[in-house]
């Protein structure tokens, strides 16, 4: 599917012409370990001191992997196993499997103080009715190996009735969660154009958790000029949620009331793709400081604060 990410990309760029990096984003270090070949989501863990959850991309084994603050991988160390470098007699690490789930298309992930998050929501060709999130008992990356999905909570969109419908507006690659709610923001193509994009995300909230029948999402609001969302995360403090996509980092401040995010002050970035490549993950390693991922397995660093405020 890269291809389909760099024809995005081509498209925006004819578009809008090349967009440029902010000199405060830095690389901080790239992911040396093999095994995470293309990383779409990262979460740091409430639960767990100095750990982040990635996964990787579509049609890889239903795991997670752990890394640290260094991007250095975290494994059991009673296993026989070794991570980036090679010990003579043991394997190497697989990560922690996670039984009872498929990644046919895994594209974000999220915690809280007690769950991992799994967004199953991948959906090119806006055809799939099987979507839903994993929820998965966080476990201590550093004594346990493996573990299983509590329970998968089948997902559909309230406005779509045909598979794929008349608008191509429900692909989802962004999951965050706020006051114990999961939300989701969807990217958008052109009908029957798996490269082709259209402008605009939509908001929405899950307030059912059936696992035998489908939770229709709430739709809270639209944004106009987010441009093909691929992660969201909030904030530790709650104050403020991140949203990536290609080309831009947005910021939005907490509403006063509520949760219509993409209503209250907004702050965003140009990302230039020459230097970011393919970006699909984000969490925040702290209050002021946002982590950036892209396929290429580079972390990327940015204050907050100096992510300009948006004005149309």
């Amino acid at each position: 599917m890269i291809w389909l990410k760099i024809n995005f990309f081509a498209v925006l760029a004819l578009a809008s012409g090349m967009l440029v990096a902010e000199p405060n984003l830095k690389k901080i270090f790239s992911v040396e370990f093999e095994p995470i070949r293309e990383m779409s989501g990262i979460a740091k863990s409430k639960r767990y001191d100095d750990v982040y959850w990635v996964h990787n991309d579509s049609g890889d084994m239903p795991r997670v992997f752990a890394i640290d603050g260094e991007g250095k991988v975290i494994y059991p160390g009673w296993m026989n196993v070794y991570g980036e470098l090679a010990v003579e007699g043991k394997q190497e690490w697989q990560g922690h499997s996670i039984k009872i789930a498929a990644n046919i298309d895994w594209e974000d992930i999220a915690t809280d103080n007690e769950f991992i998050y799994i967004a199953e929501m991948g959906n090119n060709g806006n055809a799939r009715r099987d979507l839903g999130v994993y929820v998965i008992p966080e476990l201590n990356p550093r004594v346990v190996g493996e573990t299983r999905a509590l329970k998968y909570l089948p997902i559909r969109f309230p406005d779509q009735d045909n598979f794929p419908g008349e608008r191509w507006h429900y692909d989802c690659e962004s999951l965050f969660v706020f006051q114990d709610k999961l939300y989701f923001i969807s990217k958008h193509r052109k009908p029957g154009e798996i490269a082709g994009y259209e402008k605009g995300a939509v908001l929405y909230r899950l307030d059912t958790q059936h696992t035998d029948k489908f939770n229709v999402l709430t739709r809270i609001e639209a944004h106009e000029a987010i441009t093909l969302a691929t992660a969201a995360d909030l904030s530790p403090d709650g104050t403020r949620l991140a949203v990536l996509s290609y080309q831009q980092l947005w910021i939005f401040d907490k509403p006063s009331r509520g949760d219509h995010f993409f209503s209250s002050t907004s702050h965003k970035l140009d990302l230039d793709y020459s230097v970011m490549g393919l970006s699909e993950a984000i969490t925040w390693a702290d209050d002021e400081t946002i982590w950036i991922g892209n396929e290429g397995r580079s972390i990327y660093s940015i204050d907050a604060n100096q992510v300009p405020v948006y004005k149309e």
